[in-house]
């Protein structure tokens, strides 16, 4: 299994393509409309973006933006067997959006169906054989325009091409960040686990003096797709505001790659672009927890990644394999979605676990310039529970920890 593409739902699909194309040097590649929704397509590397805006109150994106501020509606998997995960979507109740299609384009067999997630996610399942990704589109959105040749061709507009550096533009998906209500954290796993074969890796427990979170990080046995969950443990939690504010359940962040973060990050601020802001004890405290280490960076790389204001983690059995990222501020105007820009060096690992607390208080203060960090009234949002957020499984924390689930018999190493 692996992410096909990620589809957004937004207010103007032709403003958002123009603002990734210009900010995070995405290219446009093709457009087209119903009677009701318009779609826009951009790529960079292997990520793609559907997005999608409405054109009437028919349009399902008009259904979804009443409910919910703009971000994702679809994760869409490559798959190897539709059939049967939609089979164990059937046996655990969940809503089949579309039955299995099939089509038999020239270059080969596609079958695909839609199945409903966590809240109003979607997942689109989608099995190829000889298919190009490109090829899908046309097919499911037959509106699509399409080439002489049978593939997407990117259409000439203003600003369909940036003019980002090839070596720093992003790569791929890293991993993509889901938010549930408290108390259904499980519930959510055990879904993942059960209907899509995710395996659940590190669980992680975040607590600072005014709030905190879960979260379980589920990846599937392939390798290729990796989803941390996270649920509030506090009223005023980060992702309490999140649910709140987004009326339910919902995609927080995606992770996207580059293979120079430092370069990237210095063209994304430089087109407007805000991230979170970290202080400079950070990098202080951060060579002083490297010790006895040789220094992966040299001192021109330490002062790049200060001023860039990037994270920084490593595994202290291999100091070499470092692990650089930084969080936008959130894209839609509201405290719900954002990205992260991620770099692995020497394939490291994880997820930045020696950052989470880092990060957990730099989004809490900016939930404090917002006001909402001192909210003590519990406010439940997309749960249909109406008592007060349950009392953590785990005593009050000062930093993060870490648990390792149990491996599944029927997980890869």
């Amino acid at each position: 299994m692996k992410i096909d593409h990620v589809h957004f739902y937004v207010e103007d699909a032709a403003v958002f393509c123009d603002w990734l194309v210009h900010t995070l040097g995405f290219q446009r590649f093709t457009s087209g409309s119903s009677n009701h929704t318009y779609t826009e397509v951009v790529k960079s590397g292997s990520i793609t973006f559907l997005l999608s805006s409405p054109l009437s109150s028919e349009s399902p994106v008009a259904e979804f933006l009443c409910l919910h501020p703009p971000g994702v509606a679809d994760i869409a998997f490559l798959v190897e067997d539709v059939e049967t995960l939609i089979e164990k979507a059937i046996a655990q109740g969940t809503q089949i959006l579309q039955p299995p299609q099939e089509q038999f384009p020239r270059q080969g067999r596609l079958k695909w169906g839609k199945i409903s997630s966590w809240g109003s996610l979607v997942h689109t399942l989608i099995e190829g054989q000889g298919i190009s990704q490109e090829s899908f589109f046309p097919i499911q959105l037959n509106w699509i325009t399409k080439a002489a040749n049978g593939k997407l061709r990117p259409l000439s507009r203003q600003g369909n091409q940036s003019n980002y550096d090839p070596q720093t533009r992003l790569t791929s998906i890293d991993h993509v960040v889901l938010n549930v209500a408290a108390g259904d954290l499980g519930a959510a796993v055990s879904w993942y686990q059960t209907v899509l074969e995710f395996c659940p890796q590190q669980m992680f427990s975040i607590q600072t003096q005014h709030s905190g979170l879960y979260s379980q990080v589920m990846v599937h046995p392939t390798g290729e797709v990796q989803l941390p969950i996270n649920e509030p443990t506090s009223a005023n939690s980060q992702i309490q505001e999140f649910l709140d504010v987004n009326g339910g359940a919902g995609v927080q962040h995606i992770a996207l790659s580059t293979s120079n973060i430092v370069e990237a990050i210095a063209q994304i601020r430089c087109r407007g672009l805000p991230f979170i802001e970290v202080p400079p004890s950070y990098y202080s405290q951060l060579q002083e927890g490297f010790g006895g280490f040789n220094l992966p960076l040299s001192p021109g790389e330490w002062e790049e990644i200060a001023t860039r204001q990037i994270l920084v983690d490593w595994q202290r059995e291999f100091p070499q394999a470092l692990l650089l990222q930084t969080f936008t501020q959130p894209i839609f105007g509201k405290p719900t979605f954002f990205f992260e820009v991620i770099e692995r060096r020497f394939q490291a690992k994880g997820f930045g676990e020696g950052n989470f607390l880092a990060l957990f208080e730099a989004i809490e203060r900016e939930q404090n310039k917002r006001g909402s960090l001192g909210s003590l009234e519990p406010k439940v949002g997309g749960s249909s529970k109406s008592s007060p957020l349950p009392t953590p499984t785990v005593p009050p924390l000062s930093s993060v920890e870490l648990h390792n689930s149990p491996k599944q018999p029927d997980c890869h190493d």
